[in-house]
């Protein structure tokens, strides 16, 4: 009986953790954007966004918005977002607008823009000993791209020119792939013949590589970078702009450009007078700026002051990803924790004799099972909004990666719990019943110890796997340890901070599996 009150009792703790979750942010909690300037950007994008050696996002963005903030007397809050759910995280609120090196083309009715700040250029990057000179020689190899990237856009969407798709057409393959180290590691394998990307970001990898890398001098494609807001959101869009103005103005924006080596690039501009939308551009009033001092010419060289690889060594590296393992550690154990009792609950309702009850388990076990673990993360943080238009606070998003590991990993225990109830001889049931023993008394004292003895092995192939799928956080931009160890890999443009995450799963699970082998070799207790 005792078994069963704290069987109750933690899927008690899940629900109240579920219903705080859905319905605990307040309005208040959304009310501080009238104070803060929620920044949603890409930390795996330098030189516009990323993870410095010392722990901080920096960026050349970031830098701008910096000082946006600091004007407007706002609280910056540099929020890394999945840019697959851009759009989503902008939708619901949870970030202020995209500013990360943001295209503009293409995307120009999707978002209230601010007018353009930045050109930018689609370059290909080839090996300095490769036959490939110029664009037309890419006939027939292997070029990689960035998902979702302005220059798979360039070379494949509707606005790409004849000659880009000429060109794509001519390739032997237009891979993608996640990010833009894994494109330099094809190219430095060999496994491709070249690979294409933003000048800005092809001149920081560069950087950090070893001299053997060239930029062909033809670019495939020319695009205005711009802050995205959210669509109608023009009052907030005309305050950033109007600053961004003043910057211009007293010489505050150019000085942030030269540091980060990009000051050639700046095209914003007192002359353009309307937005995309048409609508007019506010005017600033210049008799109260004053210049400031600007920065020297020598630091404006090809390379920004700020806009360097600074390497780590293999102990900093892992000093920085601690703080992504408690974050790791956190989701592992609090999913045990919930799922390993909801799961037994579930089992229980799936093996009900109430048919209804059968069925519900069924279709909720059949749709955990049955689709991506990613997906249902999505459903959790982004339902609240979509489907009641709740605003959820930030503190939300972990709560949503718990509440979405639990449900999931509950259908898939509930299912080995099952397995091992039902293969349990009924002559046991019938004994139990002939010595006196209720059905609560069967279950606490004869079926649930078999079961969890027969289910351990399993159970602990879950577990170990619960290790591995912790990186699937990354969906809601909860920084866990693989994430944050792609953002290093991406800010230092080598793979070793993986590697060492890999270390890292490697150790984890080893203990994982140590403990799970004792607590195996404690319940055979007929050996």
């Amino acid at each position: 009986m005792n078994k069963m009150k704290k069987l109750a009792v933690a899927t008690g703790c899940f629900l109240l953790l579920l219903v705080c979750a859905l319905y605990g942010s307040t309005n208040k909690s959304y009310a501080k954007e009238q104070t803060e300037f929620i920044v949603g950007f890409d930390a795996e994008f330098p030189p516009y966004g990323y993870l410095d050696d010392s722990g901080d996002y920096v960026g050349f963005d970031l830098s701008i918005a910096e000082e946006v903030c600091k004007r407007n007397d706002w609280k910056l809050i540099k929020r890394p977002i999945a840019w697959d759910s851009k759009d989503s995280e902008l939708k619901t609120g949870a970030i202020s607008c995209i500013w990360n090196g943001f295209t503009m083309n293409g995307r120009e009715d999707d978002y209230t823009w601010s007018t353009p700040y930045l050109n930018n250029y689609q370059v290909v990057i080839v090996r300095k000993d490769s036959s490939i000179k110029k664009l037309s020689d890419l006939k027939g190899k292997v070029l990689v791209v960035q998902s979702d990237s302005s220059a798979l856009a360039a070379l494949t969407g509707a606005d790409a020119t004849d000659a880009n798709r000429k060109i794509a057409d001519s390739l032997q393959e237009l891979q993608q792939v996640g990010d833009y180290n894994s494109a330099f590691m094809n190219l430095e394998s060999g496994m491709v013949d070249a690979i294409a990307m933003d000048y800005g970001v092809a001149v920081y990898q560069m950087s950090a590589k070893s001299d053997e890398f060239t930029i062909l001098d033809e670019s495939l494609s020319a695009e205005q970078y711009g802050i995205g807001f959210k669509k109608g959101n023009k009052e907030l869009r005309d305050k950033v702009q109007t600053t961004l103005l003043e910057m211009l103005y007293d010489g505050s924006l150019e000085n942030i450009a030269k540091e980060w080596g990009l000051s050639k690039s700046l095209c914003l501009s007192m002359d353009d007078k309307t937005y995309i939308d048409g609508d007019a551009v506010p005017t600033i009033d210049t008799s109260k700026l004053t210049k400031v001092t600007p920065v020297p010419d020598k630091q404006s060289q090809s390379k920004g002051t700020k806009n360097k690889v600074k390497k780590l060594s293999a102990s900093q590296v892992a000093k920085q990803l601690s703080s992504g393992m408690l974050a790791t550690l956190a989701i592992f154990f609090l999913t045990i924790l919930f799922s390993i009792p909801l799961g037994l609950l579930i089992c229980l309702i799936r093996m009900s004799r109430w048919k209804p009850l059968q069925i519900i388990a069924k279709i909720y076990i059949s749709i955990m099972r049955g689709t991506p673990l990613m997906l249902q993360l999505l459903v959790v943080f982004f339902a609240p909004y979509y489907a009641f238009h709740i605003h959820t606070s930030y503190s939300y998003r972990f709560i949503a990666v718990i509440i979405g590991f639990a449900l999931n990993y509950a259908a898939y225990f509930a299912e080995i719990y099952r397995a091992g109830f039902q293969g349990i001889p009924i002559g046991q049931r019938e004994a139990a019943t002939v010595m006196g023993y209720n059905r609560i008394q069967t279950f606490s004292y004869i079926l649930f110890p078999q079961m969890v003895k027969r289910v351990m092995p399993p159970v602990t192939n879950e577990i170990i796997t619960l290790v591995k799928d912790t990186s699937l956080a990354f969906a809601l931009a909860y920084t866990e340890m693989f994430t944050l160890a792609k953002q290093i890999a991406a800010s230092q443009a080598s793979l070793m901070p993986l590697f060492i995450a890999g270390v890292f799963y490697y150790v984890f699970n080893f203990v994982v599996a140590y403990v799970m082998e004792k607590i195996e070799d404690k319940l055979n207790y007929y050996h």
